[in-house]
């Protein structure tokens, strides 16, 4: 005996079986929804410890070359290399993890430096400045320079600015861009150490006896402050109506400031009977 099933019957058998195959499709999508998302984010990190691995492998070698060779070893060599590794990063994930393609990156990058660079005209004049200051050896960490009044040691030369250190301790930071344009002093050992506290002679004193006994005075009076390369010395310069005017040069160590060695000599000298009086 036949059987008849109705026509809203099938509909409702059709619609069921769509909305399972749509139910598990959905199922699929999510799945590899799910799967994709810790897959880029497995990608990124093992790219980003790449990066760091290769960055600590390089600086290092970087570092000892720098170290072992005539060129000073500054940060800015060390900043620059940091950011062409992680240049190279940036490139390697961008199309599997952003969905970005690197050519089309590099072009929108080219467009938009020119704006860029409206923007950070200080800081890439400072990159260029300090470059040109450390390949032309201008300048360079353990320099002893004179700039914009005071003068110390250069510490070091990064991508934005030179640091100079002070014989006070103070640091002193001053962008590369300035630097390259300013004048300034770079001194030898022979003058960097070097400093005087002046004095005026009474008229009628021996200058020869008042030479001897300021350089033994001033000796005595620096201890370990005086650099023991470099002798203590008397200078006269001209004299007037009241006596002959002289100054007492001496030599400190790096780490010895002027102003400590100044105070040590002027209070050994004071009350002198040779000294003149106005």
């Amino acid at each position: 005996m036949a059987s008849y099933v109705p026509i809203s019957g099938l509909f409702s058998a059709a619609t069921v079986e769509v909305a399972l195959g749509d139910a598990a499709a959905g199922g699929n999508v999510g799945a590899i929804g799910a799967s994709g998302l810790p897959g880029k984010l497995v990608f990124l990190g093992v790219v980003i410890a790449l990066a760091l691995v290769v960055q600590r492998v390089l600086v290092r070698l970087a570092s000892k070359a720098l170290d072992s060779s005539n060129v000073p070893s500054a940060s800015i060599y060390i900043n620059i290399l940091r950011a062409i590794i992680w240049s190279f990063a940036l490139l390697a994930v961008l199309e599997p993890v952003f969905g970005v393609q690197p050519t089309a990156f590099v072009t929108a990058l080219g467009v938009t430096s020119v704006v860029i660079s409206l923007g950070l005209q200080d800081t890439i004049s400072n990159v260029i400045g300090g470059l040109g200051l450390m390949m032309g050896h201008v300048v360079q960490p353990g320099d002893y320079v004179v700039v914009s009044g005071f003068e110390g040691f250069v510490t070091d030369v990064n991508w934005r600015s030179t640091t100079v250190e002070d014989r006070n301790g103070n640091v002193h930071v001053i962008p590369n861009s300035v630097l390259n344009k300013s004048a300034f002093t770079r001194k030898g050992p022979a003058t960097r150490g070097s400093c005087a506290v002046e004095f005026t002679v009474d008229a009628e004193a021996d200058l020869a006896q008042v030479s001897e006994e300021v350089v033994r005075l001033a000796t005595e009076a620096l201890g370990e402050l005086r650099d023991p390369a470099y002798p203590v010395s008397v200078l006269f310069s001209d004299f007037d109506s009241y006596g002959t005017h002289g100054a007492v040069w001496v030599h400190v160590t790096d780490d010895a400031g002027f102003s400590a060695a100044r105070d040590a000599v002027a209070r050994v000298l004071q009350g002198r009977p040779w000294l003149a009086h106005r």
